[in-house]
């Protein structure tokens, strides 16, 4: 195989990636844009009830979480681009503090969970039972769409710990980059995603 079939190979690879990963991610995008509509269906009904039970949630945490989760998507942009110009410590470094961040993001979370389920608040227990229909539709939303969310945080800590194993093999290296750039595509959605429900659920007016 001579120099220019290899290019055009390796150009054809990049691309069959790309559209793979964009394609993935428009599956979540219908996914996450459903449950945004039923959100959307449900607080148009109930927008009292939404309303008072968003104030039994951590403003406080959620915020931070927020902050956590753009930091994120900032280190992770900028491990991309120190690999694109061959700076690899840099690029590990960036990606270690992508998942140190996602890390604490799930703390986070575990603690504001932890906080609800201690006062009894719940899908299926006596005091969620006791609650107006709104509001349970409020926290059965919040604990199924945040912990979904949560599920593909857990994933993309394991995605990148993995472009960080290639990483310091050399299989991720200046001129091949494509496993970290798609990461980095499915952690922005990540946080895309969480943008848009901290004020769906911490901001409700």
């Amino acid at each position: 195989m001579n120099e220019q079939t290899q290019e055009h190979t390796e150009h054809q690879d990049y691309q069959g990636d790309k559209i793979g990963m964009w394609l993935f991610l428009f599956t979540e995008v219908i996914l996450f844009g459903g449950m945004f509509l039923l959100y959307s269906i449900y607080r148009s009904r109930f927008p009292a009830e939404f309303h008072h039970a968003a104030k039994e949630l951590n403003m406080t945490l959620g915020a931070v979480n927020t902050l956590v989760l753009l930091l994120s998507s900032f280190t992770m942009a900028i491990s991309i681009t120190a690999m694109q110009r061959g700076s690899r410590k840099l690029s590990l470094y960036m990606q270690g503090v992508t998942v140190a961040c996602a890390v604490l993001f799930l703390v986070n979370k575990y603690f504001e969970w932890g906080a609800k389920i201690s006062h009894d608040l719940y899908p299926g227990s006596e005091h969620m039972a006791t609650l107006d229909h709104g509001e349970i539709l409020f926290f059965s939303l919040y604990y199924v769409m945040t912990g979904l969310h949560g599920f593909h945080v857990l994933a993309g800590i394991g995605l990148i710990t993995f472009t960080i194993w290639h990483t310091k093999r050399g299989h991720i290296r200046e001129d091949k980059f494509t496993l970290l750039e798609n990461s980095g595509l499915y952690w922005h959605l990540v946080d895309l995603i969480w943008i848009y429900l901290f004020p769906l659920f911490y901001l409700i007016t």
